[in-house]
């Protein structure tokens, strides 16, 4: 099922740039409310990688987890139109949660790459919504999820270990300004969210350091976390191997 991520006025829009606005739901069939997955697929905030938000979607539905997917706007469009699609997400999640059979305590994003960051940007930042879009029927819902999963998240936009070019497109001509204020890794805090992060050691795209990082920031402030670092594979894997996707499974149903 497809619907729109807003009803009406959409906040932070720019007419000149591609605007999806669109949510699709793949749920399981049930007769007891479950988690949902939000998935942000990723990108480097310029498009939206196809193999890792279907086939994301479609994995954890068929393994008895509901999930949706967000078209988030993407590059040339500029912070905070991404972070608030990400956030309208999960508010219709739970604006929808008694008609889509969902908890709306246990809604999990995930994120790939920039997608990661995305989903931690959700799970760490304040509500980003627009007074000009209170028309909308799920804004009086929470926009902080549950918890998140973070494959090969960019964590940073900085070029020490981060992602810069994440960064430029999230962030345009405020990039240098700005940067500092989107390293994930700094605001991980005592409230923060459970957490399962997953990373190659040789990625070479993305530097295993901003899981590291994160993960022991998380720690420095007991918040649960599970972490699998594999020694080998290329950026952008997926759902490919190593499949941690059954690891993700296993620790949704334990832990939520």
């Amino acid at each position: 099922m497809e619907l729109k991520l807003w009803e009406n006025k959409i906040p932070f829009y720019n007419e000149q740039y591609d605007t999806p606005n669109r949510l699709q739901t793949y749920l399981v069939e049930t007769d007891k409310p479950l988690p949902c997955v939000v998935i942000y697929a990723g990108g480097a905030y310029c498009v939206r990688a196809a193999h890792e938000g279907e086939g994301y979607a479609k994995f954890f539905q068929k393994n008895g987890i509901h999930a949706v997917l967000v078209d988030y706007r993407v590059a040339p469009n500029r912070y905070p139109a991404e972070l608030a699609d990400a956030q309208q997400g999960i508010r219709l999640v739970r604006a929808h949660a008694k008609e889509w059979m969902i908890d709306p305590e246990k809604v999990i994003v995930i994120g790939s790459s920039a997608g990661g960051h995305l989903a931690a940007m959700a799970l760490l930042m304040e509500d980003v919504f627009d007074e000009s879009a209170k028309s909308d029927s799920a804004n009086a819902f929470d926009a902080r999820p549950n918890g998140a999963i973070l494959c090969y998240p960019v964590l940073s936009v900085s070029s020490e270990y981060g992602h810069a070019g994440s960064g430029m497109n999230l962030l345009g001509e405020c990039y240098e300004a700005e940067k500092d204020a989107f390293n994930m890794v700094l605001r991980v805090n005592e409230k923060t969210p459970k957490c399962f992060l997953w990373h190659t050691s040789d990625d070479n795209a993305v530097n295993v350091r901003n899981s590291l990082l994160f993960c022991e920031q998380l720690r420095n402030h007991q918040v649960p976390f599970e972490l699998h670092v594999f020694p080998h594979g290329a950026h952008g894997l997926g759902l490919g191997e190593p499949h941690w996707g059954t690891l993700a499974v296993e620790w949704i149903k334990r832990e939520f």
